[in-house]
């Protein structure tokens, strides 16, 4: 790998101009580009064999049209009643506007004799059920923008007026601005900290901004030809301009280092991308790696989490790799310039005495250090245990938003259980009482307050209504429902008869999410730890160091799960990031959490481990190898979590609910990652196993290929330039 990297970064070098000009053309051009094509970003909840898929195929080929629901544009009478002769003439042009553009297919008035059941009892509010050409796959932003805009222009002191279903969501959708500003800003600030220069904190803080605008441009053209989670282009920020400047920082750093050794800027910028960037290598395919592997899940809107993130890194990962070489050899010692004064210098030697006192207390006790590590990851991980997977809250959004504004709505005029109606699919086959039976027993359940008259396809072969819960969308009393409703009532009510009936709807879909994720979940978590075993296994010959990697690495993550469920679940200090309660936590956070953190927590162990190895290679002593590893490693490591730590937990200032709990849980696990596992865990740990740490069987060593991650033994027989 370095001979091949050092043959790159000469190539780079050499064509410095080309390189840093030609990405921020190619940065700039794909901005452009996907500013000017649009955005289309939806939920893809395509659930193969589940009963909420099974309840969307059948209205598919009986109900053409009707598969994607309609989006309810809710009124407010400002005074007196919503059928006072003012009010209901804005809604009827309100209406007849809508009907007139041709993205519409049909629009049901809360006037019309279909309608009655749109007005609340109070006749304070109503609502036209909007029906879409397209679905919310096919949907523009321009478009919803448009419809939107039409949709609420009688609104004012007279007529409150809110847009809900997918066509408000995709409107509502909290801005990154704010968070990728501040992020940027602390990133800043602790890149001026460890490098004590303003140009050398610009290095990293420029690569991250073109790798994450060259990303996030191709997701964005990405998603006009297929289907992307709306989350996707958050996630990809955070993850993208995360390691982006983690990154940077190791490979300036590396340079800097060779600076002082006295080799010229060109070739300290050679060796740096040679071995520092063997490292970003490794440790970026493996978060791709990760990434990707959410594929094995066969969930669609997963899977798009997964690779439009992995698109972020490997971005990330060809920038650090080829744009700053050349920029580091352009600017030359000039990177040292504007220095910052600051309590201490700051010395490119990655040696700052309190860590090499810090790593000898570790490696002096060794049992203590790994007793207090363990037993802090054990009390965090343990609110894990009761997690509960559920959907996102609609009603925690900000109350400037569309879909909260519509959920507010239809909460005050008919309920809650009205934001996430469930949908009754029927096959009757033959069985005339089969209907009839069934939408009485449903209506009679606990958790049911309502159910729609039932609707008969053409052919006859079908037949659908709606069962309206008491409770949210989101609570577990409605997870619960639906899991009575198809086990117990459903069951009961058709007999022994042919008729077969199932539960869909986007509630019913993310509850079936949710127990989908959960019989993933393990699959994953094999493969991602036996892939980084393997990884590990060739890149530090060695049997006990991978194994004892993957179980700090899933002690860690468990923690991680626990904070979350105590936030958000349990809602303990939920009102001091932004939410007015508890809310679930969304059934697909463990999953991409897991590939996330499992690949990011390859960076600091492979950058700690390599340290080690070259210390093990210099004095021969574990003990010695293991305070030097940790010594020359540690302020890079918290430099680098500090950073993505203050990137993440920007994210939580974001005001839709799932992106907070990325945030919260992304920070947290970093930061405990770099702290508890990195500096207490695995340094006391290798101390305790000693020379069995690079134990490796005679006949594994003889069939496994050699792999140099930073390659130092590349230089160490080539003079200095």
């Amino acid at each position: 790998m370095t001979p091949k990297l050092d043959r790159l970064a000469r190539f780079t070098v050499r064509h410095r101009r080309t390189f840093v000009v030609g990405w921020l053309l190619v940065a700039i051009g794909i901005s452009v580009f996907a500013a000017s094509v649009g955005r289309q970003f939806a939920d893809d909840l395509t659930l193969p064999g589940r009963d909420s898929q099974e309840a969307t195929d059948l209205v598919d080929e009986h109900f053409p049209g009707q598969v994607n629901g309609t989006n309810p544009v809710l009124f407010k009478a400002g005074q007196g009643t919503i059928t006072d002769q003012q009010n209901r003439k804005l809604i009827d042009e309100t209406v007849k506007a809508l009907q007139a553009d041709p993205a519409v297919a049909s629009v049901v008035s809360p006037f019309s004799q279909a309608g009655k059941a749109q007005i609340s009892k109070d006749q304070k509010i109503a609502y036209a059920s909007v029906a879409l050409v397209d679905g919310p796959g096919d949907l523009s932003d321009r478009e919803a923008e448009d419809l939107v805009d039409i949709a609420t222009r009688e609104e004012g002191e007279e007529l409150q007026v809110a847009v809900g279903g997918y066509l408000g969501q995709q409107v509502s959708k909290p801005a990154t601005d704010s968070s990728e500003a501040i992020g940027l800003t602390v990133a800043a600030i602790v890149l001026v900290l460890t490098f004590g220069s303003v140009i050398a904190m610009g290095m990293p803080i420029l690569t991250a901004i073109i790798g994450l605008v060259c990303g996030m441009g191709l997701i964005t053209l990405l998603s006009n030809v297929t289907t992307i989670s709306t989350t996707s282009p958050t996630l990809a920020t955070m993850i993208g301009l995360g390691v982006g400047i983690d990154y940077a920082l190791f490979i300036v750093t590396r340079h800097r280092s060779g600076l002082a050794a006295g080799l010229d800027p060109d070739e300290a910028a050679v060796r740096a991308t040679a071995t520092a960037g063997g490292a970003v290598l490794f440790a970026g395919t493996t978060v791709i790696i990760a990434l990707l592997a959410l594929g094995l899940a066969g969930i669609p809107l997963v899977w798009t989490l997964g690779y439009a993130a992995a698109i972020a890194v490997l971005t990330a990962i060809l920038v650090a790799l080829t744009f700053l070489p050349p920029l580091l050899a352009w600017v030359g010692k000039g990177i040292e310039r504007l220095r910052v004064p600051l309590p201490h210098n700051t010395h490119p030697d990655d040696r700052p005495h309190g860590w090499a006192r810090w790593a000898e207390w570790v490696a002096d006790h060794p049992r203590i250090s790994a007793t207090v590590g363990l037993v802090i990851l054990l009390v965090l991980a343990w609110p894990a245990t009761s997690m509960r997977l559920g959907q996102e809250d609609l009603g925690q959004l900000p109350t400037d938003t569309e879909t909260r504004q519509a959920y507010d709505l239809t909460t005050e005029g008919f309920g809650v259980g009205d934001n996430g109606p469930l949908l009754i699919a029927v096959e009757p086959q033959g069985d005339r009482n089969a209907v009839p039976e069934l939408t009485r027993a449903i209506a009679a359940d606990k958790g049911v307050t309502a159910v729609s008259p039932p609707e008969t396809s053409k052919d006859g072969d079908a037949v659908i209504f709606t069962a309206v819960p008491n409770t949210s969308p989101s609570s577990f009393d409605t997870q619960d429902t639906v899991d009575r409703l198809r086990n117990d009532v459903i069951p009961k009510a058709i007999g022994q008869g042919n008729a077969e009936a199932h539960v869909g709807g986007s509630t019913a879909g993310y509850i079936d999410l949710g127990d989908e994720i959960s019989e993933n979940l393990p699959l994953l978590i094999a493969v991602v730890v036996l892939l980084s075993v393997v990884l590990l296994l060739l890149a530090f010959r060695s049997i006990v160091i991978p194994a004892q990697a993957a179980l700090m690495n899933l002690i860690s993550i468990a923690a991680a799960y626990g904070i979350i469920t105590f936030v958000f679940q349990e809602g303990h200090g939920a009102s001091l990031i932004g939410l007015d309660g508890s809310v679930p936590v969304v059934s697909f956070l463990p999953l991409v959490m897991f590939a996330i953190l499992f690949g990011l927590s390859m960076d600091y162990q492979v950058f700690l481990l390599t340290q080690i190895k070259e210390a093990k290679a210099r004095y021969g002593k574990d003990r010695h190898a293991v305070i030097e590893g940790l010594a020359g490693s540690a302020r890079v490591i918290t430099s680098a979590a500090a950073i993505m730590v203050a990137v993440f937990a920007s994210f939580i200032l974001n005001g839709d609910p799932v992106v907070k709990q990325f945030g919260v849980g992304l920070a947290f696990a970093v930061a405990i990652d770099a702290t508890v596992v990195r500096c207490f865990l695995v340094p006391a740990m290798l101390v305790l196993f000693s020379r069995w740490n690079w134990w490796l069987p005679g006949w594994l060593d003889r069939i496994l290929p050699r792999l140099d991650i930073e390659g130092n033994e590349f230089y160490e027989k080539r003079p200095v330039p």
